[in-house]
């Protein structure tokens, strides 16, 4: 058992030679831990911008043994100072070195330094769902493979963890942007670079969905028995919303100015947005000024946007819609091209870049739709009647 006033005695006479030594750094017991206070450079997601006096856990035990091991690295962390080479990822607040921990905390000290990036906590929900989708999984299965396979390093087992999954899928671009990211966190090098390990998924390759038509959402919407889950269809359908952003609007707009706009809120996965209807005349249609949403938990202390989604693609399997929520956004993309609306307008309206509509939406033009895109265009520049020019681009009974 370790005689403490004994060991604060000699912490004490060491701290006077490291005062001597101008190392900077003195050694402190808490309990039965050392650890280090000095000046150092702010933490990650800190309000402060200059060097200050602050703790730092070095996760060593209180005893003669651990009081040698923490004047080795005063050393080494006052040599980093010197050399402004000091990187507080090497560090847990709580947990101590980095390189000394399991994998499980290895894995909380990353998840804790991923909530703490500034452009992460102006968007705590979108934050949260980031990290239960993209992240997590991922971290999983690679604590899985490491316990499975303990004669793996670390490294081997990252490697192994994206071999798991699919060479053509979209899952191993994103365990391998999962991956990198923890090993840049961990300062650990990699010897192949993940970038040549992300397979041959492509985006802009992907299998062009059949998109319901007009009449299709009308007719399905008319189907639909719960008023409320009518309203959030109807909602999608006129502006195109994500599953959950649904349930993050400001309605008021719609209910009260001409042009019926509603606003997404910052909330959601992509920040505020305003967002206009196509068709506008679907407002009256899907009775949208009238309508409720469902009493569903939104409180995001309790829950994430990706599960309110999934609730959304639930309720849509439970009266039979057939097409997945996410098709009326798209055919609400789809939309707006034959209406000429700019693709920089249309993106923002979306919440996303100008290159992912593009990429996404144009390579859906079916030929009816480039057929109503060019009717309509033949129609502006010669001013021929509607009738003439576009009958395939009136929009079915009940949009005028």
């Amino acid at each position: 058992m370790t005689d403490f006033t004994t060991l604060d005695q000699k912490i004490t006479q060491l701290n006077q030679r490291l005062k001597a030594a101008q190392m900077g750094l003195q050694i402190e017991r808490r309990g039965q831990k050392l650890n280090l206070r000095g000046t150092l450079p702010p933490r990650p997601g800190s309000d402060r911008l200059k060097p200050h006096q602050q703790r730092l856990s070095l996760g060593i035990p209180a005893t003669p043994a651990g009081l040698k091991q923490a004047e080795q690295e005063v050393k080494i962390i006052a040599a980093q100072l010197l050399q402004n080479h000091f990187d507080w990822r090497n560090y847990h607040h709580r947990l101590g070195r980095i390189d000394r921990l399991e994998l499980a905390d290895k894995i909380t000290a990353f998840g804790d330094y991923f909530f703490a990036q500034p452009q992460r906590q102006s968007r705590p929900a979108s934050t949260k769902t980031t990290w239960e989708s993209a992240y997590e999984p991922y971290l999983r299965q690679l604590t899985a493979i490491a316990n499975t396979h303990p004669n793996l390093s670390l490294t081997e087992a990252i490697y192994a963890t994206i071999n798991a999954t699919d060479v053509n899928a979209r899952s191993r671009q994103t365990c391998c942007t999962a991956m990198a990211a923890f090993a840049e966190f961990l300062n650990l090098p990699l010897p192949l670079d993940l970038k040549t390990l992300t397979g041959g998924y492509d985006r802009s390759q992907a299998t062009p969905r059949q998109l319901p038509s007009d009449e299709l959402i009308l007719a399905t919407w008319e189907q639909i028995p719960n008023p409320a889950w009518r309203f959030v269809y109807g909602l999608m359908a006129t502006y195109g919303l994500r599953n959950h952003e649904v349930f993050f609007c400001d309605l008021s707009s719609l209910q009260h100015t001409p042009e019926a706009t509603v606003r997404v809120l910052a909330t959601t996965k992509t920040g505020e947005h305003e967002v206009w209807p196509f068709y506008p005349a679907w407002v009256e249609t899907f009775h949208l000024k009238e309508g409720h949403l469902p009493a569903i938990q939104t409180d995001l202390a309790h829950t994430t946007l990706q599960r309110i989604g999934q609730r959304v693609t639930a309720q849509f399997r439970r009266y039979g819609v057939p097409f997945s929520p996410y098709d009326l956004r798209h055919a609400w993309a789809v939309r707006t091209i034959h209406f000429g609306l700019p693709d920089t307008v249309a993106a923002k309206m979306m919440g996303h870049s100008v290159a992912i509509h593009n990429r996404t939406y144009h390579q859906w033009l079916t030929r009816r739709d480039q057929q109503q895109a060019v009717a309509a265009a033949l129609q502006r520049m010669y001013r021929m009647p509607p009738s003439d020019a576009m009958h395939a681009n009136q929009p079915p009974k009940g949009l005028d």
